[in-house]
């Protein structure tokens, strides 16, 4: 299974390390990722495989909105079908 994970919020030191630290210490492959700072703002997106994760896609997705609320950012979880789903209207 796949999802995307959207990072966003003021550009400061360490928000890759600690999401995709997190990631990685839940058996998720970043598969693809693109990030890119705007005016001070960072964003950062990321094609996700969590099939080898023993955590369901609502506790990582729980794990990870903890995380951007203790680093200071915004970090959203979509299943990969949603995703797509809602890009095609």
């Amino acid at each position: 299974m796949k999802a995307i994970v959207t990072v966003i919020g003021k550009d400061k030191s360490g928000i890759i390390a600690k999401v995709s630290g997190a990631l990685a210490d839940n058996l998720v492959n970043i598969e693809d990722i693109s990030q890119s700072i705007v005016q001070g703002y960072f964003t950062m997106i990321m094609l996700c495989d969590i099939s080898a994760s023993k955590l369901s896609l609502k506790d990582l997705t729980a794990l990870l909105v903890e995380l951007g609320n203790q680093i200071g950012v915004s970090i959203h979880v979509q299943h990969e079908d949603v995703f797509n789903v809602m890009h095609k209207i």
